[in-house]
């Protein structure tokens, strides 16, 4: 069996160039992740899991290390065309229970409606799996007042990378991440 994360730290990226890969890598280096070899998984933030600030994350990194992460990830050659990544991270209050990571990348929308519409997707799945009773039809705003009512859920958070399409036609890309770490298994506490 694998081990499990022990923390989490997110982080977030533009680049800009010529070639797709190349925006990529330099949207990577703006989020400090591109010594790794990432590896996507999908949505869940492990029990007991903490979450750790990115310039904590980013130093116990070691380059070329197999690096597990949830992320977002949108670019575009389109100028002035909008694009953004979001992580939205869900934790409970018990922290036996597992929460949720969830990823977002997409066209046309702000910073701040993609960083909500992230938080949005992660703190209603973890309702949902809590058994939080929440009309979905009911704005964001709303629901986030009835999961902190419940008391069930400790908080609710987002990290955005957003950009237009770089005016001379370049490649743009933004990444957002969620970043596992193993402390446990490398003698740090």
């Amino acid at each position: 069996m694998f081990p499990l994360p022990t923390s989490v730290f997110i982080t977030r990226g533009v680049g800009v160039h010529k070639y797709p890969l190349t925006a990529f890598e330099y949207a990577l280096r703006d989020a400090d992740i591109e010594q790794q070899n990432l590896v996507s998984v999908s949505s869940i933030l492990p029990p007991r899991c903490k979450l750790i600030a990115r310039e904590d994350g980013v130093r116990a990194l070691s380059p070329g290390e197999i690096t597990f992460c949830v992320m977002a990830r949108a670019e575009t050659n389109e100028p002035g065309r909008r694009i953004a990544a979001s992580i939205g991270l869900a934790r409970p209050k018990d922290l036996s229970l597992y929460g949720y990571v969830s990823e977002h990348h997409g066209f046309g929308m702000t910073e701040s409606e993609a960083g909500e519409y992230a938080e949005d997707l992660a703190a209603t799945m973890l309702a949902s799996t809590l058994g939080i009773e929440f009309d979905p039809n009911a704005g964001w705003n709303e629901r986030k007042r009835v999961y902190e009512m419940s008391d069930l859920i400790v908080d609710s958070m987002s990290v955005t990378a957003a950009a237009e399409g770089a005016s001379n036609g370049d490649w743009t890309c933004t990444v957002a991440a969620a970043v596992f770490r193993f402390d446990a298994l490398l003698g740090e506490e």
